[in-house]
């Protein structure tokens, strides 16, 4: 009688670069996040050059296109544990590539003012929401477990290109150009996005649909019960908690230190368009050695030691911004300098605490903590962007600057106080455990 056969040894993982289905989600994710880079710098840059906003103005302006995160993230994490990704991503793109075009065309006929800039900040920042939280679960949806860390990658580093090319390219075409065509520019973008995932085939499965819990009764409840389900999660989990206290804290001072930033550049150092631009784009060479970094350092020093020195360094150098004088080169490249070490320290703490998420969360819930993390940390960013223009506005823009700043470092603080300050080179799973394979 013949011995039953052993188990066969896993197949080693292809490369994701053979799969032409990954190579279109990668293209067309690169592409939208040139789109959404470019849009963010334009907008507000339409505002301050174009039509001569004010302090208080523009705050509003960044409040308006941040207002979504705030309203939709908790109903955008429920509904795309529902859909097809793919979907949700080829319709945000259309409409977003409408959006910005339609500014595109007002703006050459003379026709946009800042109520109808105000409307397409606000609708670009909704579809921007959803295509966000549809973009960060279609990777698991398409790959091989064991080939996520490499796909994560592969889109992080497009990610991270992004912040470089997009601010780059549309602080240029403001200044060399007008502000309607860099609009254009990030429709076509976001056009170039929509073709290249409406090329995948892939078939998708969609796992609340497939896969129900019948015992749950939040699984087949409206999605009030969806987002109850996830709320409930997060805030009963020690290290979910801190991670949207801190985020909360650093997006709020954030929000606001970036809405002083965009006026002192031009108005304080007598900065051009195009070397606002450049100077915003340094954030994307840092953030691209902030990847790997965070491929490396955790596991040798440690995921809190990571967190809390990361976060320290990172957001102190904005510390030194208010600093600067003048547009002479000395001035420049120290800014330059800033927003790298910024870019680098804080990629560093975002992929660090992404890897802490995945790994206490179960899979059933990734998408609802995702959406509740960021509900919870980005929804404070209305109130940062307004409290910014407040502040600019009645302290000055360097005095202002120097606050905002300074709020930042209240994140770091509130990690070193928590259980993240504590997690070691492993980290633990969704028991308490080890983390277990296909977890980062």
């Amino acid at each position: 009688m013949r011995p039953p056969p052993s188990s066969p040894s896993p197949s080693p993982s292809p490369s994701l670069w053979r799969d032409t289905d990954f190579r279109r989600l990668w293209a067309g994710q690169t592409a939208s996040q040139l789109g959404e880079h470019t849009a963010l710098v334009v907008l507000p840059l339409f505002a301050v050059l174009t039509l001569d906003a004010g302090a208080g103005q523009l705050g509003v302006l960044r409040a308006v296109g941040q207002a979504p995160i705030l309203l939709l993230s908790l109903l955008a994490g429920a509904w795309v544990d529902r859909w097809r990704v793919r979907t949700v991503m080829v319709l945000t793109d259309a409409a977003r590539a409408v959006a910005l075009g339609a500014a595109a065309v007002a703006g050459l006929l003379g026709l946009l003012g800042l109520p109808a800039l105000f409307v397409v900040a606000f609708t670009v920042g909704a579809l921007s929401v959803l295509f966000d939280v549809a973009y960060q679960a279609s990777l698991v949806r398409m790959v091989r477990r064991d080939q996520l860390v490499r796909g994560n990658s592969a889109l992080e580093g497009s990610r991270s290109a992004a912040q470089i090319g997009g601010p780059a390219l549309g602080g240029a075409l403001v200044s060399l150009l007008s502000a309607p065509v860099a609009a254009a520019a990030g429709a076509l973008f976001f056009a170039v996005s929509f073709v290249s995932l409406r090329r995948i085939r892939r078939p998708e499965s969609v796992p609340e649909r497939v896969a129900p819990v019948p015992e749950r009764p939040e699984h087949a409840a409206p999605v009030r019960g969806r987002i109850r389900e996830g709320l409930r999660f997060v805030a009963g989990n020690a290290w979910l908690r801190a991670v949207c206290l801190a985020s909360a804290a650093f997006q709020l001072s954030f929000a606001a230190t970036m809405t002083v930033y965009l006026l002192f550049l031009p108005r304080e150092l007598h900065l051009t368009g195009a070397t606002v631009g450049l100077a915003l784009a340094a954030t994307g060479p840092g953030a691209l050695l902030g990847s790997v970094l965070a491929a490396r350092l955790p596991g040798r020093l440690g995921h809190g030691v990571v967190l809390v020195s990361a976060a320290v360094l990172g957001n102190g150098a904005l510390l030194c911004v208010p600093a600067l004088h003048g547009s002479s080169t000395v001035a420049i490249l120290a800014l330059l300098a800033v927003n790298f070490v910024f870019g680098t320290f804080s990629q560093l703490v975002n992929v660090t605490v992404m890897s802490v998420r995945q790994a206490v969360t179960p899979d059933g819930m990734q998408g609802r903590a995702a959406a509740t993390i960021t509900f919870v940390g980005m929804g404070f960013t209305p109130l940062g962007s307004l409290l910014g223009g407040l502040l600019a506005q009645e302290w000055g823009l360097r005095t202002g600057l120097l606050v905002t700043a300074a709020g930042m470092m209240l994140s770091p603080v509130l990690m070193a106080a928590s259980p993240l300050a504590r997690l070691g080179r492993v980290l633990p799973g969704p028991a308490g455990g080890a983390a277990g394979p296909g977890r980062t």
